[in-house]
């Protein structure tokens, strides 16, 4: 039993024993930092009960609980609030617990526990993932571990949007504009190499549409006729048709780009249990649509098209079938969402996408609930906010994008830089370097990103990610690798639990509380699929041990049981850095 609730069954019975009312619910809160104490019982929601006046309520409960919680060593009340202080034993009975524990705050999933399925990423075949992608699938890779660190068995998935006329744009432009060139021939990723294609279409659309307008076309109608759109989409026909050279030139494309992807998910650190493809997907759902309408959740229109009226929801009317049978999005997403619940024993899926899907998720959980899926009230719609450059906003038609590799070698290069100019790397091979500066590189552009609640747009600023001071990746990496060198100059045997009547200095006590917050940010982080809470909650606790490592001595201390102590304290800060940074997908060094 945690320590609230063991007070606020003793709360309870305080107040029934001394003013025979029963009360069924207690406040607390962490005692702010300018009063003495540790948990503060906030007395006022009490008072609609108990007829007294706060002071006395708070006196009374607090002289009950001194006398009666072996934990509670003293008690003061300010205006309403009981500031309880706990006992030093109570704080090294938690740390002796916890101290050699790796996995400290961490739940293993039950044999029988369900599954929640997380898809990111999910990009398009006809270009490069650029920096609005690494926001995506960072935000989808923690939250995956931070569900299974919660206790749950979690998967990691993508749907990767292979077909359509995006796609056919740049097949047609590097069939028309490509000699032949391949990512061998090139030395490019083939994923560039396909979204120069892209960025071509664009450029040759354009000349044709301003050539149409010459000759006195409308800007509409010069759109609507260029040559080169109406090829791609006699293409996207032929490959809807199964043509054996469209499909040929779609696939060999297709595997130039996933091999390029391959690459840059490899050096951000992430992976995938399966991936979904728009192609395998896109007749999904119809069946279902087809089965809905009988059942009468969907009606047909005269036309054909079949619709789903959810205007008595607040939403609008929503078509799942065109007049010529095919599906749209929607109808995907419902047979998709369909699909992965019998591949995989889940009762839950989280979708990152971006919040301009906002309306789209909230029509696809209603929908299927509609359609009777009980596990429709478990999905999750991760909406995240844009991020934006100085410079301004993106484009990808316009090729003015920052590309996810680029942005990876200028966090590295950028690290570099900053190492060097800090000087602290005497002693190091060249490899040995090479490989701090991807951590503390990949560390910085992690942390910058994840430490933003996802609903919030990002500005983002390379070179303020890579600072070694205030609230950045490296920042706590230094920590870490700080403690690291303490571990390794402390020569003597420090795995002895400290006895019970050591004294805590105020600094041990106020880091073995942040300590103890961990397992709870996990959960709240996983309730709340919020990565910024466990990069917020790391960050508090470099600051706290910062402090206590500027206030106290570690190995020079001269009574042995302080050393072994404070050592130890240190070792669990460490820990609890690398395992809340490996929720990030963030490595830590041993030595900066």
């Amino acid at each position: 039993m945690s320590i609230q609730a063991k007070l606020s069954e003793k709360v309870k019975e305080a107040v029934k024993q001394l003013y025979e009312v029963e009360i069924d619910h207690t406040e607390f809160q962490p005692t702010r930092k300018d009063f003495e104490g540790d948990i503060t019982l906030v007395v006022f929601p009490m008072l609609k009960q108990v007829k007294t006046n706060p002071a006395k309520l708070g006196e009374d409960i607090g002289n009950y609980l001194q006398e009666n919680v072996a934990e509670v060593e003293r008690y003061n009340v300010v205006q309403g609030f009981l500031n309880i202080v706990l006992s030093d034993v109570y704080y090294l009975d938690f740390f002796n617990e916890v101290k050699d524990r790796e996995d400290f705050g961490v739940i293993p999933p039950a044999e029988d526990a369900k599954g929640i399925m997380v898809e990111y990423s999910s990009p398009n075949t006809n270009k490069p993932l650029h920096l609005g992608h690494i926001r995506n699938i960072l935000l989808g890779y923690s939250v995956a571990e931070i569900l299974k660190a919660a206790g749950n068995k979690s998967y990691k998935t993508q749907i990767i949007n292979d077909r359509g006329i995006h796609i056919c744009k740049s097949m047609l432009a590097w069939e028309r504009f490509g000699n032949g060139e391949t990512p061998e021939s090139t030395g490019l990723k083939g994923d560039k190499l396909v979204g120069n294609y892209y960025v071509k279409f664009d450029q040759e659309y354009k000349k044709e549409i301003s050539e149409l307008i010459a000759q006195g076309k409308t800007e509409e109608e010069a759109k609507a006729e260029a040559p080169i759109l109406k090829e791609a989409k006699e293409m996207l026909l032929k490959w809807e048709d199964n043509e054996p050279e469209v499909v040929a030139l779609w696939e060999k494309m297709n595997n130039w780009v996933y091999n390029g992807f391959e690459k840059t998910y490899e050096a951000l650190g992430v992976d995938f249990d399966k991936n979904y493809y728009e192609s395998e997907t896109y007749l999904l759902g119809k069946d279902v649509v087809n089965q809905g309408l009988e059942e009468g959740v969907f009606y047909k229109k005269e036309d054909g098209s079949v619709w789903i009226d959810l205007t008595d929801e607040g939403l609008d009317e929503k078509i799942v079938l065109r007049s010529d049978g095919t599906a749209v999005y929607m109808t995907q997403d419902i047979g998709t969402a369909i699909q992965r619940v019998k591949d995989f024993d889940i009762n839950g899926m989280v979708y990152t996408v971006g919040n301009e899907q906002d309306y789209h998720f909230k029509v696809l959980f209603l929908i299927l609930k509609k359609l009777g899926y009980d596990w429709a009230d478990y999905l999750y719609h991760l909406s995240y906010g844009m991020v934006d450059l100085p410079s301004g906003k993106m484009k990808s038609r316009e090729g003015t994008v920052v590309d996810a590799d680029d942005l990876i070698v200028e966090m590295i290069e950028t690290a570099k830089k900053i190492s060097e100019e800090l000087g602290k790397l005497d002693g190091y091979s060249e490899q040995e370097k090479e490989e701090l500066y991807r951590i503390i590189g990949l560390g910085a552009l992690k942390y910058y990103i994840l430490k933003v609640d996802p609903r919030k747009r990002i500005l983002f600023n390379p070179e303020e990610s890579v600072d070694f001071q205030g609230n950045t990746g490296p920042f706590i990496q230094y920590t870490y690798a700080r403690i690291q060198s303490i571990l390794r100059k402390a020569d003597f045997d420090y795995s002895k639990p400290v006895a019970p009547d050591y004294e805590l200095h105020e600094k041990e006590k106020e880091l073995l509380k942040q300590l103890q917050l961990y397992p709870e940010i996990i959960q709240l982080a996983a309730e709340n699929h919020s990565p910024a809470l466990i990069a917020n909650y790391v960050y508090d606790l470099v600051k706290e041990f910062n402090s206590f490592y500027q206030n106290v001595i570690i190995l020079g201390a001269e009574d042995i049981s302080e050393k072994i102590f404070r050592v130890q304290l240190s070792k669990s800060v460490a820990n609890v850095i690398k395992s809340g940074f490996a929720l990030l997908g963030i490595q830590v060094p041993e030595r900066m």
